[in-house]
C-alpha cells in the first residue's frame, strides 16, 4: 500500500541537509579542452556524451524513433531549472509556457542537474550533447527550491516543489518529472493528489539511499507516483539505488554523462536514480505520442504489461517492481490494447484504507475537492533495504539484452532536509 512516511522522518520533519552526488570528470584531456574552450558547450571534438549512452542500442532507440519520437508530448521537468541554450536543448525548451507564478528564472539552472534531466528526456544530441530518448518531446522547465540553492538570495523568490507540481497540473503538460526527494509536507502530498486527479503521469526517483538502509524518498513513495530505481549496464540494480515496496520502475542510471555544474563547460561521469527517472519519463513520452488519446492510466498499464520479468506479475520485485521496461514492445504493436482509460492499474498500491481512490478521474468528474486533500498516515518504516552487492541484486535481473529494467510497486521512507526551518529537497544524484 502506498502510504506512510519513514520512521526516520515525520512529515515536514527536519533531519539535516546532505548533498548526495557522485560525479567524475571525463578525463584530463577533456579537462584541458574545457580550459581552452571556456564558455562553450563541449562539441563532439571535445567529448561526445552521446557515445556514452550505452542504453540507446539495447533499447533499440533508432527503431523506436521510426514509430515515435515523443512529438506532441510536453514534459514538466521540476528541478534546478533548465538551460535552454545547450547544443542539445536548443529549440526543445518551452520556457514561455511556465505559469507566471512559478516562472522565476526557470531557464537559469543553478546546478546543471535539471538541464541534464531535460537532455536525457528530449535532447537532440547535437554537437556531442546528450541524446534524449524522446527527442520529439518538449520540456517545460520549473526551477524549484532544491539543495544547492539554500542560503542564497534566490531562495525566497523561487517556488517550492509543491507549488510547481500544482501549477504544472493546470497546464497541458502530460508528464511531470521529479528527480528529487524530501517532499514531505502535506502541501506536497496534496499537490501530488491534485496532479493525479488532473490526469498527469507522475514519475519520481526513489533515491540513492541503499547505503542508508534503502529508504525510499518522497514524492516517489506517494500514491499515484511511479517510483524509479537505477540499473547499470549489466542490468544489475545499482548499489546505491533504494529498494522496497514503492519501487515502481527501474531504468539505466549509471555509466553515462551529465553536466558537471552550472558553468556548463563540460560533462562528467554521473550516476543516480535521477537519470533513471528521466529515461523512464522519455519512454512514457514515446508511448503517449504514438497513442495521443490514451490516459495516464493506459500509458502506465502499457509499461507494466509489456515489461520483461521472471516472476509473477502480481508479486513485484522490491528491486525491479514489475520488470524490464520495453516501450518498443508497445510501439511495434499498433493494435496494443491498453485497457480501460479510467481504471488505475496500480489501484491496489495507491488506495489507502478508508480513502477513496482518486487517480486519473474522468474529465467529466469534478476533482476540485482533491486539491486540498491530505493524508494523516502514520509513519511507516520501509520493510526492505537496498542490495548490498551486485550479486545480491543480479539475482533478480533480466537476461534479455534488448530490455532495460523498470518497475511499478510501493515503498516507504524519506530523509527530510533542513535549512533555517525550511525543508530542503534533494536532487537524485548519488554522492
Amino acid at each position: 500500500m502506498k502510504s506512510g512516511i519513514s520512521a526516520r522522518a515525520e512529515k515536514g520533519g527536519l533531519v539535516g541537509v546532505r548533498r548526495r552526488r557522485r560525479v567524475h570528470t571525463v578525463g584530463a584531456f577533456v579537462g584541458a579542452l574545457v580550459v581552452v574552450a571556456v564558455g562553450f558547450a563541449p562539441s563532439a571534438a571535445a567529448y561526445d556524451a552521446k557515445s556514452k549512452q550505452w542504453y540507446l542500442e539495447p533499447m533499440q532507440a533508432e527503431q523506436m524513433w521510426k514509430v515515435s519520437t515523443g512529438k506532441g508530448v510536453k514534459v514538466a521537468v521540476i528541478d534546478t531549472g533548465v538551460n535552454a541554450n545547450t547544443s542539445s536543448l536548443k529549440g526543445q525548451v518551452l520556457a514561455g509556457e511556465v505559469p507566471a507564478k512559478v516562472a522565476y528564472h526557470a531557464t537559469d539552472d543553478y546546478d546543471g542537474h535539471g538541464t541534464t534531466m531535460a537532455e536525457l528526456i528530449a535532447g537532440t544530441g547535437a554537437d556531442g550533447g546528450l541524446q534524449g530518448l524522446a527527442p520529439g518531446a518538449k520540456v517545460v522547465p520549473y526551477r524549484v527550491q532544491l539543495e544547492g540553492l539554500e542560503g542564497s538570495d534566490e531562495w525566497g523568490k523561487t517556488p517550492n516543489a509543491a507549488e510547481a507540481v500544482r501549477a504544472a497540473a493546470d497546464t497541458d503538460a502530460k508528464i511531470i518529472s521529479m528527480s528529487f526527494g524530501g517532499m514531505t509536507t502535506e502541501e506536497g502530498e496534496a499537490a501530488i493528489k491534485y496532479a493525479a486527479s488532473k490526469g498527469k503521469l507522475l514519475v519520481a526517483a526513489v533515491g540513492n539511499q541503499a547505503d542508508e538502509g534503502g529508504y525510499i524518498d518522497y514524492p516517489a513513495a506517494y500514491p499515484y507516483v511511479i517510483g524509479v530505481s537505477s540499473l547499470d549496464e549489466s542490468s544489475t540494480v545499482s548499489k546505491f539505488s533504494s529498494s522496497g515496496d514503492y519501487v515502481d520502475l527501474a531504468a539505466p542510471g549509471e555509466g553515462f554523462s551529465g553536466w558537471c555544474d552550472a558553468t556548463f563547460r563540460a560533462y562528467c561521469e554521473s550516476e543516480g536514480t535521477s537519470a533513471a527517472t528521466a529515461i523512464t519519463v522519455a519512454s512514457a513520452a514515446l508511448i503517449w505520442s504514438a497513442h495521443p488519446d490514451w490516459t495516464a492510466n493506459q500509458v502506465t498499464r502499457a509499461l507494466i504489461d509489456t515489461a520483461s520479468r521472471k516472476w509473477a506479475k502480481d508479486n513485484p520485485s522490491k528491486y525491479l517492481g514489475y520488470g524490464t521496461i520495453r516501450p518498443r514492445v508497445v510501439l511495434e504493436n499498433p493494435n496494443y490494447d491498453a485497457g480501460a482509460p479510467y481504471s488505475d492499474p496500480l489501484a491496489k498500491e495507491n488506495k489507502r484504507t478508508g480513502e477513496e481512490l482518486v487517480t486519473e478521474v474522468s474529465p467529466a468528474a469534478t476533482p476540485s475537492a482533491l486539491a486540498s486533500a491530505s493524508s494523516s498516515a502514520e509513519p511507516v518504516k520501509n520493510s526492505s533495504g537496498g542490495p548490498t552487492s551486485g550479486a545480491a541484486s543480479s539475482a533478480e535481473s533480466s537476461s534479455d539484452s534488448t530490455s532495460l529494467w523498470i518497475a511499478l510497486g510501493t515503498a516507504a521512507g524519506v530523509i527530510a532536509l533542513a535549512l533555517g526551518g525550511a525543508a530542503v529537497l534533494r536532487r537524485r544524484r548519488a554522492a
